[in-house]
């Protein structure tokens, strides 16, 4: 198999993780440090990342937490911030999270070493929509949120068409429930900025029909069966 899909199910991260990893020259197969695109013979072949030396994951965890602000979506930061490892509670298993919000976003964020999983949710083919609490400063045209809807150009590539509910209109500020269909980095902060908007408060609070379920702040608990189903087939 290709080598960022056995470092997936070895719980390493996503294929898109995992592939960077790989061109960090992090990533050796039988000693020899390997290339996107490598093939792996899971049977014979040895495989180390940092020296490390992986094998499949037997059992796989989920996870889901209310991710708060403050913290960053990695596993491990080189700036030494705090990280969203730090609100998971002491479990045997290596998990990471799937997918990303930012340093000041919050709200719903998954968990496991599925990596077959974290591919499905991530990959922006499969359009998993993912809906957000969004406020914005001051009040916003109905022509602009025409264009927000139908696709507007950020870092020169048009955004795929979404789903914008105005659902509170105050006089400093507005709130929404937009949902997209793709996780670019910083999406939704930058299509609002495209429209001359600024994004004051940002909180998933769904990833298809998964929600939150009432955690606080920074908490986090175990995905049912059930849930684990639904996002197999979502």
């Amino acid at each position: 198999m290709r080598i960022n899909k056995f470092l997936a199910e070895s719980g390493v991260g996503s294929r898109r993780a995992c592939d960077k990893i790989i061109e960090e020259g992090r990533v050796k197969i039988n000693g020899k440090v390997c290339g996107l695109g490598a093939e792996v013979n899971e049977m014979k072949d040895s495989v180390t990342l940092d020296g490390r030396k992986l094998g499949k994951v037997k059992k796989y965890d989920y996870y889901i937490m209310n991710k708060p602000k403050g913290c960053v979506c990695t596993v491990k930061d080189d700036k030494d911030r705090k990280t969203v490892m730090d609100y998971l509670p002491p479990i045997n298993t290596r998990v990471y999270p799937v997918g990303r919000l930012d340093y000041d976003s919050e709200g719903l964020l998954i968990f496991t070493n599925d990596g077959d999983l974290a591919n499905r949710l991530t990959h922006p083919s499969n359009e998993i929509p993912k809906t957000y609490l969004v406020r914005i400063e001051g009040s916003i045209e109905e022509n602009l949120l025409a264009k927000l809807r139908a696709g507007v150009i950020i870092d020169g590539v048009k955004t795929k068409k979404c789903t914008i509910k105005v659902v509170d209109e105050f006089k400093d500020f507005t709130k929404m429930h937009v949902t997209i269909t793709e996780g670019r980095n910083r999406e939704i902060r930058k299509m609002f900025e495209s429209v001359g908007k600024t994004v004051v408060f940002l909180k998933r609070i769904k990833i298809g029909d998964l929600t939150l379920s009432g955690l606080d702040r920074g908490e986090c608990r175990k995905l049912s069966a059930e849930e684990v189903e639904y996002l197999k087939n979502v």
